[in-house]
């Protein structure tokens, strides 16, 4: 039985919380970078439909998916589906993203095998999560803390999981960032004071940041056609076969 998971609904109140507004800025950020020069036809955010992370992106038809118990009110685009079962035709979709999409979904491996299945070849996913092995991760492992976090972190996926992930589908890792060393407050002013940490972290401990943000593109292998080279060669043999014994009669005949 797959472990309980959090709800995306919980993780988007989450969201509008001190902490949540310095996750989802900083992601924000990284996303846009990602997905401003991708191009296609269509665009799809699977998740927390309510935070527009396409708006950056100049693909003309854009969607936004979610799961059936996060009712986010009404936006154009938006489908009501899972992320293990996408409604879209295999390689019919050129760009995804999926904010945090893989700690609250039951199968988080399928809804990445379904994302790889509807992409078109050199289509592109961006994903967001937090990452276990920070300090919000060692924060919310202690015994007897209060959770602060949304996603615990048995069902938190690391980005070395997701990158075994990539290497098992026909996904190539194009970039990832980690972002948000500060320690977790729920305090907007302790969040301020702490926030020298950014820069400290990103250049001492680059992979201890409480979140992440990766951008992979599917690749296909291509097929090179050989041709029997041997032939040409063969041709040429049988060629010179044949006109030398021409050449020895025309001199016979003169003589």
């Amino acid at each position: 039985m797959a472990p309980h998971r959090a709800m995306p609904i919980e993780l988007a109140e989450w969201l509008d919380t001190p902490a949540g507004q310095y996750v989802r800025t900083w992601e924000q950020q990284q996303v846009d970078a990602m997905v401003s020069n991708a191009f296609g036809y269509h665009a799809i955010q699977i998740g927390l439909p309510h935070w527009d992370l396409l708006r950056a992106n100049r693909i003309p038809y854009k969607a936004w998916a979610h799961s059936p118990d996060a009712p986010f009110g009404t936006r154009a685009g938006r489908l009501i589906c899972r992320p293990e079962q996408l409604p879209f035709d295999s390689q019919s979709v050129d760009l995804i993203v999926m904010p945090h999409t893989l700690e609250w979904c039951d199968d988080p491996h399928q809804a990445l095998r379904e994302a790889e299945r509807v992409l078109m070849p050199e289509g592109r996913v961006v994903m967001t999560g937090f990452n276990p092995y920070s300090l919000w991760g060692l924060r919310e492992s202690l015994p007897g803390l209060a959770l602060q976090l949304p996603i615990p972190v048995p069902s938190q996926v690391a980005p070395s999981r997701l990158k075994d992930w990539f290497k098992l589908l026909s996904f190539e890792l194009d970039r990832g960032r980690f972002g948000c060393y500060s320690p977790l407050c729920t305090n907007q002013t302790w969040l301020q004071r702490w926030r020298f940490m950014e820069h400290a972290g990103d250049r001492w401990w680059p992979a201890g940041g409480a979140v992440y943000a990766i951008a992979a593109v599917k690749r296909l292998t291509g097929i090179r056609l050989v041709g029997p080279a041997w032939r040409k060669g063969r041709r040429r043999r049988v060629r010179r076969e044949v006109v030398a014994p021409v050449a020895n009669q025309v001199e016979d005949t003169g003589r």
